[in-house]
C-alpha cells in the first residue's frame, strides 16, 4: 500500500488523517483481493468504525474519483469503485517501500538525479521537483537532488511513467572526499522536521502496542489509523543510513513500533474486513 500521487492523500496521520487517506489506506489494504473493486456500502461500514461519517466517506470518493485515483464500476446492479490502472501500479511501488525493513548502509553508495529543463517548460521543473522531493529526495545542490542508491528502480520507474525521463539522469555515487558527510545529510534532508514526525507519529500509535487485547473491529481501526499514519514517513525519510543519523534517531523506533503494530494487528485486522464485506 502506498501514498497517491496528490500530496494531500500524503498528509495527515492517524487519527487526524482526512477521510481520503483513511479511504486510500483502506484501498490499498483490501480492495485488491476484490480486484481493486469495492462496494459503496461496504467502504461506508468500514469507515465508520475508523470514525469517518457517511457523508464525508461520499464526498471523499468524489474527489478521488476526479483525481483520477477511483472509477466507479457496478458488479451485479452494486454500486462501488475500483482502483485506477495508475493507482494501482503506484500502490505496488508503495509495497516495496512502506513493508521495507532495512536501511541503507553507508556501502551502498547513493542515487544522484540531475536535471535541467528549458525555461518554456517551468511546469515539468517543478512536476519533476515535486516528484523527487515526495520520493524522498534531498537537494545536495542546484538541480542535483540525491537519495540512497536503493531508490533508483523506482525513481526510473515514477520518472518514465510521468514523461519526465527526457529532463533528466541517474547516476550511482559514493561520497569520495571533503566534508562530513553526516553534516551533508543534516543538510540536504529536514530532519529536524523529520524527528517531530516519527515522535509524534511513537505517541499517537504507541497506546496501541499496549492495549493486552482487542477485538477485530478494534485492530482493523488501529491498523488503519497506523498504516495511514506510517505510509508518508517512508517517503519522507528514504531509508538513510543510520550511521548518518543523530544518536537515538526516532525514525528507529519509530520503525519498530510500526512493523510490531502490523505483526499484531495485520491478520485480525484482515479477518474483520473479509467477514465484514461478506455480510455486506
Amino acid at each position: 500500500m502506498t501514498a497517491v500521487p496528490e500530496a494531500t492523500e500524503l498528509d495527515g496521520s492517524g487519527r487526524s488523517a482526512q477521510p481520503r487517506q483513511l479511504i486510500v489506506t483502506v484501498y490499498g489494504l483490501y480492495s485488491r483481493t476484490e480486484g481493486g473493486w469495492l462496494s459503496v456500502a461496504s467502504l461506508i461500514d468500514l469507515l465508520a468504525v475508523v470514525g469517518v461519517d457517511e457523508p464525508a466517506v461520499r464526498s471523499s470518493i468524489s474527489r478521488l474519483k476526479r483525481r483520477g485515483i477511483l472509477e466507479a464500476v457496478r458488479r451485479d446492479a452494486t454500486a462501488g469503485y475500483e482502483l485506477s490502472d495508475a493507482a494501482r501500479d503506484i500502490l505496488r511501488e508503495g509495497d516495496e517501500r512502506i513493508f521495507r525493513r532495512g536501511r541503507a548502509t553507508p556501502a551502498d553508495g547513493w542515487l544522484l538525479a540531475v536535471f535541467s529543463v528549458p525555461e518554456t517548460e517551468r511546469h515539468k521543473r517543478h512536476l519533476l521537483r515535486t516528484q523527487l522531493a515526495r520520493m524522498g529526495f534531498g537537494t545536495a545542490a542546484s538541480g542535483v537532488w540525491i537519495a540512497p542508491a536503493h531508490l533508483h528502480a523506482a525513481t526510473e520507474e515514477a520518472l518514465t511513467r510521468l514523461g519526465l525521463a527526457g529532463y533528466a539522469d541517474l547516476f550511482r555515487a559514493d561520497h569520495l572526499a571533503f566534508g562530513d558527510i553526516a553534516a551533508k545529510v543534516r543538510d540536504w534532508w529536514d530532519l529536524d522536521r523529520l524527528d517531530e514526525l516519527y515522535t509524534t507519529f511513537l505517541d499517537e500509535h504507541g497506546p496501541a502496542l499496549r492495549r493486552k487485547s482487542v477485538t477485530g473491529e478494534q485492530a482493523f481501526a488501529d491498523y488503519v489509523r497506523v498504516l495511514t499514519g506510517w505510509r508518508r514517513m517512508p517517503y519522507l525519510d528514504p531509508g538513510l543510513p543510520a550511521e548518518f543519523l543523530p544518536a537515538g534517531w526516532s525514525g528507529i523506533r519509530a520503525a519498530e513500533l510500526f512493523f510490531e503494530l502490523h505483526a499484531k494487528l495485520e491478520t485480525p485486522a484482515r479477518a474483520y474486513v473479509a467477514k465484514a464485506i461478506n455480510l455486506g
